[in-house]
């Protein structure tokens, strides 16, 4: 990692790289529109500062959905943004029904700031569902999220938040 640049602007251009030529299911709006959007809600709506929070918020989707690994992140960013991405990342070689519940047990026993991340990721998706299928899909997904979430009393502000926007959203 250079030492003259914050993680999180290494994250940012990362993230833009990875997710070149990407889009959102509506065809039409760029994948880091997602991961940008993730980071400022952590920032603007959780009241994040922390720039290795920001930085694995970018990039919370990288290992999945991008030919980008660990290693490129740990170079880049440093090890605890490489970290929380880890914990973030579902582990593509399991069928579905256990891939999820792998997936929230590595969310539930890593760090707290793995759970906020995911936080501000389904309120980012719960916000721009756009039909019922949508929405319930995503409102399911948060409350998993919250469930996570639940004994962290630094994230109860954030969970606040997602189950407003849950309670919300028709």
């Amino acid at each position: 990692m250079s030492s003259k640049r914050h993680p999180w602007q290494a994250a940012a251009t990362l993230a833009a790289r990875a997710h070149e030529h990407q889009y959102r299911k509506d065809g039409v709006t760029p994948y880091a529109a997602h991961t940008t959007c993730v980071a400022l809600t952590c920032a603007s709506v959780f009241g994040v500062t922390d720039e290795t929070i920001l930085a694995a918020a970018l990039l919370h989707d990288i290992i999945e959905d991008a030919p980008f690994d660990y290693d490129d992140i740990h170079k880049l960013c440093g090890k605890p943004v490489a970290d929380i991405v880890a914990c973030l990342t579902k582990d593509m070689r399991m069928i579905e029904p256990k891939r999820e519940k792998a997936y929230d047990e590595q969310i539930a026993r890593g760090p707290w700031q793995a759970r906020l991340i995911k936080l501000a990721d389904v309120y980012d998706n719960l916000s721009e569902a756009i039909d019922a299928a949508s929405r319930r899909k995503h409102k399911e997904r948060a409350r998993r999220a919250l469930a996570l979430a639940k004994n962290d009393k630094q994230l109860a502000g954030a969970r606040r938040i997602v189950d407003r926007l849950v309670k919300t959203i028709g």
